[in-house]
């Protein structure tokens, strides 16, 4: 598996917290300005943004729970079957919902003027136009609909998401790899629950290519916190004391971040406590 680097890590993470305010300019991110799909859920609030460059690839940011709706469909931890051409094992049935439930139709407007967009990109965003008129499709099926065209003109697709956000990539990501084989560069998740049942978890085809970002003691992370029900899949990226731990096991990161807890005020003592705040001086 090839590691993801530093400049990765934060480009995703950033886009993933920027992701969630209704105003978004993706041109400062260095997507195109044509380079942008905006897919909203059943209350027409943007749930998935889809971005690229005209010379590079995608990437696809999915946000997560924004009401208490969304809260509530955590809690319902029914197994559902994935929504696949070959069979992907079950998943929690909130999280599947999120990408079953009916988008919206809401237009994504352009600032500038329609006339002066080239012939492509006139073309593309009557395509824009035309998928978000239509009735009673579901999420996921505008997201593929992006994708597929996208796919088509060979770009690779990377899926990146914050909490249950990360759920949707994961099972977004199966669907379209089986779909389109090799359309998948990576997964990137940030305090993802759990997704899968272990049907789920034995056939997920990009374990390989998925990263599930930990910070220190994330209790969403443990969710939905029944055991050997359901797991996680791809490699654990555990951030604590300033260290990145790989796959590191539930019981060993709860162990090791309540005795942090309780030796921080001894550790505090030591000499590289001090020099690690050697910045806060250029503060003064």
């Amino acid at each position: 598996m090839k590691r993801l680097n530093r400049y990765q890590y934060e480009r995703y993470a950033i886009l993933c917290r920027d992701a969630y305010p209704k105003h978004f300019d993706h041109v400062q991110y260095g997507f195109s300005e044509n380079g942008r799909r905006d897919i909203h859920n059943r209350w027409g609030k943007t749930i998935i943004r889809v971005l690229w460059r005209e010379d590079g690839d995608a990437v696809i940011v999915f946000k997560g729970s924004q009401s208490v709706w969304d809260w509530l469909l955590n809690l319902i931890v029914l197994p559902s079957k994935v929504d696949a051409p070959k069979n992907a094992g079950h998943v929690h049935w909130g999280f599947q919902f999120l990408l079953r439930q009916p988008s919206t139709s809401r237009r994504f407007v352009i600032d500038k003027d329609y006339s002066r967009l080239s012939p492509g990109q006139q073309a593309e965003f009557q395509h824009s136009e035309e998928i978000n008129r239509l009735e009673g499709i579901s999420v996921m099926e505008k997201l593929e609909s992006c994708a597929a065209r996208l796919v088509s003109q060979g770009k690779r697709l990377t899926l990146t998401g914050h909490s249950s956000g990360g759920s949707m990539a994961i099972i977004a990501g199966e669907i379209l790899e089986q779909k389109y084989p090799g359309s998948i560069k990576r997964i990137v998740t940030f305090g993802q629950p759990a997704t899968g049942f272990w049907s789920f978890k034995k056939r997920y085809g990009l374990k390989n290519r998925t990263y599930r970002i930990c910070c220190d003691v994330d209790i969403v992370t443990f969710l939905p916190g029944i055991p050997l029900m359901f797991w996680h899949v791809g490699e654990l990226l555990w951030l604590h004391n300033d260290k990145i731990y790989h796959n590191m096991p539930s019981l060993i990161r709860i162990i090791r971040v309540l005795t942090s807890w309780l030796l921080r005020p001894i550790a505090y003592h030591f000499m590289d406590k001090y020099i690690r705040r050697k910045d806060y001086f250029d503060k003064h």
